[in-house]
């Protein structure tokens, strides 16, 4: 049982995962950072508010609702998962394409099927 344990810990996938969930996680600090320090603040000024959460904020009978609170999530997401899309996805994509090209076997060109079947026609024939 401990065995299987100690398998499972130090297989590839599971330790490729927790690096993953690491560097995403401080990864998307950095984009949150860029968002409220900078992107959010220009949206805000264009809307005249403070911030995005004050954006289209009312109130009915003392319930306050909040459009530029739902916004702002909405920006956030949008924001890291371009950002890991554009630096992290597509830089493994196209790593993954060169390893592919560097790992497929380079077939000699030699007679086709057609031309051994050919050949052993004529051989055949003599």
């Amino acid at each position: 049982m401990i065995q299987g344990f100690k398998d499972f810990i130090t297989r590839g996938n599971v330790v490729d995962l927790a690096v993953g969930i690491v560097i995403g996680t401080a990864f998307a600090a950095v984009i949150t950072a860029v968002v409220d320090g900078l992107l959010t603040p220009i949206i805000a000024m264009i809307f005249g508010e403070r911030d995005l959460t004050q954006v289209m904020t009312f109130e009915i009978n003392s319930a306050v609702f909040s459009i530029g609170l739902i916004l702002d999530a909405l920006f956030k997401f949008i924001t890291i998962a371009l950002a890991i899309y554009f630096f992290v996805v597509v830089p493994m994509n196209k790593m993954a394409e060169r390893r592919k090209k560097g790992d497929e076997v380079v077939e000699e060109d030699g007679p086709t099927e057609v031309e051994l079947l050919m050949e052993i026609r004529d051989s055949l024939k003599k």
